[in-house]
This record gives C-alpha cells, structure tokens and sequence, in this order.
C-alpha cells in the first residue's frame, strides 16, 4: 500500500528466542541480511500484517509470541542510490516502517 507522499507502508519484526538471540535471515538469491518484514495489504492494520508475515515468513502463529513493543510512529526511508538493485521494485525506494520486537514464548 502506497501512501499520498509515496511512502510503501510496511512492517518489520525483531524476533528474539528465549537466550535473547533475534532472527536475522539472508534473503534468497540475493546478498542481503534482513529481519522478517513486509507490506501491509490495503486493509489491513500493521499489527494484522505483522501476523501474517509472522506466519508467512517464519511459520508462527500469534500464540507462540509475546510482543513487547512496537513503534508509535513511522520509521520513515528513501533507499539510497547506491543500494537500488534491479530485483528492487522502483515503488520500493521509498518506505515507512512500523517495526514490532516479540519474544518467542
């Protein structure tokens, strides 16, 4: 989903395991590091959108996380020039953020 200031609204998951070691996974075919994260789907809530990418991405369901915080406000990002790939959607350069930190229970 597209804002009017042309901002992809999307979110993020810092997910930790009992031993406070979080998840950080490299993304396939391509030689980035990043944590669970995706876009919110028109309708959707990002907390709504944190569970399906919860569940898409990783394989949990809401019942084997605890959430401990989440960002009050957007984080706000133009993907620099020198960063832009061709696998990087032209409608991708420019993001905001609601990131959510959860504990596996």
């Amino acid at each position: 989903m597209i804002d009017a200031d042309g901002f992809r609204a999307n979110v993020g998951i810092i997910l930790a395991n009992t031993q406070g070691q979080v998840l950080w996974a490299k993304r396939i075919g391509h030689n980035a590091w990043q944590f669970p994260q995706g876009g919110i789907d028109r309708g959707e809530t990002p907390m709504d959108a944190m569970y399906r990418e919860l569940w898409e991405e990783v394989g949990l369901h809401p019942r084997h996380v605890d959430l401990l915080a989440v960002t009050q406000d957007w984080l706000r990002y133009r993907l620099p020039k020198t960063l832009r790939t061709p696998w990087t959607a032209p409608l991708m350069y420019w993001a905001k953020t609601k990131m959510v930190f959860a504990t596996l229970r």
